[in-house]
């Protein structure tokens, strides 16, 4: 090297910016693929789970109802008495739920919301 030159600093060839940008995009368009199967994979094994316990929960209470329906039916020495008192019992429940339909609505609209925003 000769005295009073100095060395230029090597460059290195400068990618066109469309390139760099084309190149983002697709990094973007990737990402966002992957975030919407997480996303949709979380909410369907939720709702798959959530169907489970829902039909799990039923057959809990059916069997529970059949119960308490022989039980009174035992009580009564009338089982037709025992799943009618059954029946008007859950029938005074379902006017109930009709009268504070707005109350019971409004979480479980919140609770799905949540749901799928988590």
């Amino acid at each position: 090297m000769e005295p009073g030159k100095e060395k230029e600093p090597e460059q290195q060839p400068v990618r066109p910016i469309i390139e760099q940008l084309k190149e983002y995009a697709e990094t973007r368009l990737k990402l966002f693929k992957y975030e919407a199967i997480e996303r949709g994979s979380s909410i369907i094994a939720d709702i798959i789970t959530d169907i489970i316990i829902i039909v799990l929960c039923l057959l809990a209470f059916l069997f529970l109802s059949f119960t308490l329906a022989l039980w009174v039916g035992s009580l009564l020495h009338s089982y037709w008495q025992g799943f009618g008192c059954v029946t008007v019992f859950y029938a005074l429940i379902a006017v109930v739920m009709m009268v504070a339909k707005r109350g019971v609505q409004r979480p479980l609209i919140n609770i799905m919301i949540k749901k799928l925003f988590k």
